[in-house]
């Protein structure tokens, strides 16, 4: 049989088994919300074991823990942070409010660890207590928001890597495909031309934009409320604590960090997440529309668009030989709607706090956390499996041009829009050029300028003509 241990908190007792390193506040909340079946995001693992660590460390600075227990504490932050406890953190997000059942998941799994460091046994709180030693000086209310600043943050360059990856990626095709001119396209309709590369060029910018938004938007995350405990009083604190913990933080995470101008607002307010979490969104709209794009630019491949042409990774169908699906820009349009839906969620959670506290943090934690690993999962995997191994189709692209007649567009300076629109509607309904409709009327005569009682010349539609062409010359613009 397993060995058991018998715990005890302000309710009762219950019994845990030996191995656990959690104790029984955890275990009432695994028994209390068995909702999803998930578990908290390594960032929010990560990030309250940093805080706990620095705590032990700025406590014993300022005399309020003695040596041996702050070294203890310390090293036990040190082995959650590695990873190696990541099993012992099995409380569900949707859980109760404040994030009171993580925080205490998280003392009670360092405390243990810090026992059997000193040579005692799991449970021997007397040794290490999970609320009188790792938890000293904080609270629920600043731990949690802190701890989802910093996880944020702690994830940031990887999020940012993997959207520069995707950048460099579109700026080395559109150079690539910088002497492909096609069809331009507005409202799904013909319009006039455009280089591929330009199209991949516009891509780019806007990924790159997108990312400028996300650096901008994640400074207000390294504004630090901790210290500010229960309801930004600092109650039970030293009042040097917070600006300890800021440097000390610091130091352990290698993150730029910052005091809190207002505790309180720190600690009322997560419109700095919510800000993170908008930029994010915007990004994966902007993702959608370009994976809306290459699906369409890819279409057919006999039937469709067909001027790129995107690397084949597995078969399409499971009826259909031969078939070939985009699956990578797929997997991206459903990722980027999750983030959005991530984000709504973040939204209505950050508008339900009430006074002195936003109970909704456990929520806002875990989407802000999953919407960046469906973002760095997604964006990396469309890059290195789809964007890297796309090729034009230039041979289908000219054929499409070639039966653009909104090329006549170029003409309206000399034969005015209305002229030039019906030039456009005998080339659809014969299928020919627009320039083979305007050489028959200068034959018979017809073809005049718009403002006098002149005929057009074919010299003149020619270098109309050849004036929309020159503006996809020059490089990428």
């Amino acid at each position: 049989m397993t060995s058991k241990r018998i715990e005890k908190d302000s309710l009762g007792e219950k019994t845990i088994s030996a191995d656990c390193y959690f104790g029984i506040q955890t275990t009432r909340a695994i028994e209390n919300f068995p909702i999803s079946g998930l578990r908290p995001w390594r960032a929010f693992i990560w990030s309250m074991a940093a805080i706990k660590k620095a705590a032990a460390e700025v406590n014993q600075t300022l005399g309020l823990l003695d040596e041996e227990k702050s070294n203890a504490i310390s090293f036990a932050a040190t082995e959650v942070m590695s990873g190696k406890f990541d099993d012992e953190f099995q409380v569900d997000p949707f859980q109760a409010g404040a994030g009171t059942s993580h925080n205490m998941n998280t003392n009670e799994v360092i405390a243990n660890i810090a026992i059997e460091k000193l040579g005692g046994t799991k449970g021997n709180y007397e040794l290490v207590n999970p609320n009188d030693h790792v938890n000293m000086a904080q609270s629920t209310n600043d731990t949690i928001p802190t701890a989802i600043r910093i996880g944020c943050l702690w994830r940031l360059d990887e999020l940012l890597q993997s959207l520069e990856k995707l950048c460099n990626t579109f700026i080395k095709k559109s150079v690539e495909f910088d002497d492909i001119v096609k069809s331009g396209r507005t409202h799904l309709q013909d319009a006039v031309p455009v280089r591929l590369g330009q199209e991949f060029s516009a891509y780019a910018k806007a990924i790159e934009r997108d990312r400028e938004r996300i650096i901008k938007s994640s400074q207000g995350l390294r504004r630090l409320g901790i210290g500010g405990t229960a309801t930004g009083t600092g109650l039970n604190a030293h009042q040097n604590y917070h600006s300890y913990m800021i440097k000390q933080l610091t130091k352990i995470t290698g993150i730029e960090l910052l005091e809190s101008d207002n505790l309180f607002e720190s600690m009322q307010s997560l419109s700095d997440a919510a800000e993170f979490s908008s930029s994010i969104k915007i990004t994966a709209m902007t993702l959608n529309r370009i994976a809306n794009d290459i699906r369409l630019l890819s279409s057919g491949p006999s039937t469709g668009l067909d001027e790129i042409r995107l690397p084949a990774v597995q078969p399409g169908s499971s009826i259909m030989p031969g078939k070939v699906n985009p699956v990578l820009a797929e997997m991206l349009n459903q990722a980027m709607y999750h983030i959005q839906g991530c984000d709504h969620t973040i939204a209505l959670a950050s508008q339900a706090g009430q006074l002195e506290l936003n109970v909704m943090m456990p929520i806002i934690a875990h989407n802000l956390f999953e919407m960046m690993q469906v973002m760095i999962g997604s964006v990396s995997a469309f890059d290195e499996k789809c964007v890297r191994g796309i090729t034009a189709n230039s041979e289908k692209a000219e054929n499409w041009l070639s039966k653009n007649a909104i090329v006549a567009t170029a003409l309206n300076p000399i034969i005015g829009y209305l002229e030039a629109g019906e030039l456009v509607k005998e080339a659809m309904k014969r299928n020919l050029s627009i320039r083979q409709i305007a050489a028959e009327k200068i034959e018979a005569q017809t073809l005049k300028h718009k403002d006098q009682d002149k005929l057009v010349t074919i010299q003149e539609i020619d270098q109309k003509l050849g004036d929309i062409y020159k503006l996809t010359q020059g490089g990428i613009q």
